[in-house]
């Protein structure tokens, strides 16, 4: 222990006697050691002092460097996933996209009933009304297609393009029962324009987009799918439409619905809501783009379309009557009437007989037998499958005319009497064969049939419908639409009418109040 001890000593010695290292302030030429390094301020937080910029760094209103938090490259990048949209499909056919509006004729009750008056409403006391819609362009020199409901009772019409141009436009053709209208603009130069699809190969569950003006905003785009085809909404035979949830609104009626690859397959032209006026809330209807095809073609060529008339009122194959009828399937149209001396009962059709084809292509109900015929033009030949007691044959109808629904302006009672007389809210036409055939009405009743009553007017809220037979107004007997509405212009001094009407073969008498204002 001592011997260690004394080592211990001598070792300590030793050391005591070895020279120190110089300090830095002994040597100022020796170099300093390197600077203990701090991470940046703020560097948790994505964010640094000013004293280097690094590749990515954004600088802050006080100076202070940092890194989003989503960078575009980098370590930090987040792994996008890019959803397909409708961008560059929309860029392609938006310039053949138009809006419309339209100055009603004084006291016409027409144009858009549902007010699709694009944000400006109808007009103030005295003032032009206004009503406004979207349309879509065929062909370069300005043809435009749009909903009947838009342009009808119209004045003028503008069309404004989609680069902010604004021109009048013409009507060339319209068509109530389809509720299609054609009319053309005169630009100095070419338009662009859209081609209309095969409606035929569409699928629920396809998406779609529609474009149009709704309330006035033009160039408006929305997208859905297809929720279903073959909708019946109770506006007329040729009920065929395309259900979509894309929103369309007031305003949008006219306007394309566009397949993903660009096919228009539809015309955008009713909605549903719960409440008058209301907006979309996801059930629209767009008319299938191979029904325009055929009115539209008409409407170009001569102004109106004239149908092929077979002279039958059919009705829908239900579960039950197939099963009465002893057929297997529940598809078809079942002939209820037939019209004397019609194409159809020269022809040999009979009641109890079920269309189940039509040159070839099968019929699944009225509704698609109505659409085949109207395709075909009168003198043109319907070879018809039927099913008759069990047996099927074949039976080949020459196609007839139908009588003209040429849109004469317009007999009615919110025409351009109602200016001067008083607002009764319906349409008139005289009875047609066909009509007459619907609504079971014999050869010897006499009067006009109403085709329309405006919503909310005072027939409406009388109850009065569409499909009611005027047979006469008080104790005077009516022929002709013309006689109607002198004798409802003569009833404006009581300001009230008695209006005798023929309902599912009852005559009763409605009294309706009257406004005799402008409308």
């Amino acid at each position: 222990m001592r011997q260690s001890a004394q080592a211990a000593l001598a070792l300590a010695a030793l050391l005591l006697a070895l020279p120190l290292p110089a300090r830095a302030t002994d040597a100022p030429d020796a170099p300093a050691p390197p600077a203990r390094t701090q991470p940046p301020v703020g560097r948790e937080t994505g964010a640094r002092t000013p004293d280097a910029t690094e590749p990515g760094e954004v600088q802050g209103s006080h100076g202070t460097l940092g890194r989003p938090v989503n960078p575009d490259a980098g370590p930090g990048k987040i792994n996008r996933v890019t959803i397909p949209d409708f961008a560059d499909l929309v860029a392609q056919v938006r310039p053949a996209v138009v809006s419309i509006s339209a100055t009603l004729r004084p006291g016409a009750g027409g144009g858009d009933d549902e007010g699709e008056s694009g944000g400006q409403g109808r007009g103030g006391r005295g003032g032009a009304s206004k009503v406004g819609g979207s349309g879509f362009l065929t062909d370069a020199d300005g043809t435009i297609v749009t909903n009947n409901h838009v342009v009808e009772n119209t004045t003028a019409i503008n069309v404004t393009l989609d680069d902010g141009t604004v021109l009048p436009a013409r009507i060339i053709g319209r068509d109530s029962r389809t509720d299609l209208a054609v009319i053309r603009v005169n630009a100095g130069h070419p338009l662009p324009f859209l081609q209309l699809g095969d409606s035929s190969a569409t699928r629920v569950g396809e998406w779609v987009i529609a474009m149009g003006a709704p309330y006035g905003l033009g160039g408006t785009v929305t997208a859905g799918i297809i929720s279903a085809e073959g909708r019946d909404i109770g506006s007329g035979q040729y009920d065929e439409y395309i259900q979509i949830d894309a929103a369309i609104n007031h305003g949008n009626s006219g306007g394309p619905t566009f397949a993903q690859d660009g096919r228009v397959i539809g015309v955008n032209t009713a909605i549903f809501s719960p409440t008058r006026g209301g907006g979309s809330i996801g059930i629209g209807f767009a008319i299938p783009a191979n029904l325009v095809k055929i009115v539209v073609a008409q409407l170009q060529k001569t102004g109106h379309v004239v149908r092929g008339f077979v002279g039958i009122e059919a009705q829908t194959v239900s579960v039950e009557m197939a099963r009465a009828l002893g057929l297997a399937q529940h598809a078809g149209a079942l002939v209820a009437q037939v019209t004397p001396d019609s194409p159809a009962a020269k022809a040999g059709l009979l009641p109890g007989d079920v269309i189940r084809a039509l040159n070839g292509t099968p019929v699944a109900n009225p509704r698609e037998l109505a659409i085949s015929v109207l395709a075909i033009p009168p003198g043109g030949m319907a070879k018809l499958d039927v099913i008759r007691a069990g047996e099927t044959r074949t039976i080949e109808v020459r196609v007839g005319e139908a009588p003209s629904e040429r849109p004469t302006e317009p007999s009615t009672a919110t025409g351009p009497s109602a200016a001067a007389g008083p607002h009764v809210g319906i349409t008139l036409s005289a009875i047609t064969p066909e009509q007459r055939a619907r609504l079971n009405l014999g050869p010897d009743v006499h009067g006009v049939a109403i085709t329309k009553v405006d919503p909310g007017s005072p027939a409406d809220t009388a109850g009065i419908k569409p499909g009611d037979v005027i047979v006469g107004v008080g104790a005077r007997a009516i022929e002709t639409p013309a006689d109607a509405i002198a004798a409802i212009r003569a009833a404006a001094r009581d300001h009230a009418v008695a209006l005798r009407i023929l309902r599912d073969g009852t005559a009763r008498f409605v009294a309706i109040p009257l406004d005799t204002g402008n409308g």
